[in-house]
């Protein structure tokens, strides 16, 4: 089994929970109403989780492994590490495709990757000296841990007092 098997199996096995979590809004009665709840007063709300994986992905995928231009340049800055979670939600729909497209960018990516290029340190990673790599499974840990996340924040919209 190669590395890009193995580890594409890992993102695949995250996305299907992080799938499970959008489904679990989508099959309430104003999913919309959801996405935009936040826990506390300047908290992400689950709009901001989901957006915030697949925008990580792509920056990986793109500027920070290749030092290439990343794709949705009007979502990254709203979303990316270090962003202030705006009023503006976006849909159901447009998280589930900006996920998708940002992992079909990253197995593109991936693909184009080597054995010796895992052991390589890019320019991006150069500060915390993170090879692509370790950058990899820092990536894997981050779906996991933003869908945690989100799924705690719906618990919370769930059991919050109305």
């Amino acid at each position: 089994m190669s590395f890009q098997s193995t580890i594409l199996e890992v993102y695949d096995f995250n996305r299907l929970r992080t799938n499970v979590t959008l489904d679990a809004i989508a099959a309430l009665p104003d999913p919309q109403a959801v996405l935009g709840w936040r826990p506390g007063p300047g908290r992400a709300h689950l709009a901001w989780q989901f957006m915030h994986i697949a925008v990580t992905e792509e920056l990986f995928a793109t500027e920070r492994i290749f030092g290439e231009p990343a794709a949705f340049a009007d979502v990254i800055p709203r979303f990316k590490g270090g962003s202030t979670p705006d009023d503006n939600i976006p849909s159901l729909d447009q998280i589930r495709q900006t996920l998708q497209q940002s992992r079909e960018h990253l197995k593109n990516a991936i693909a184009r990757l080597t054995e010796a290029d895992l052991t390589r340190i890019p320019e991006a990673f150069k500060e915390r000296g993170w090879t692509i790599g370790m950058a990899l499974k820092v990536l894997s840990w981050h779906e996991g841990h933003h869908q945690g996340q989100a799924h705690i924040t719906l618990n919370l919209w769930k059991n919050r007092a109305t």
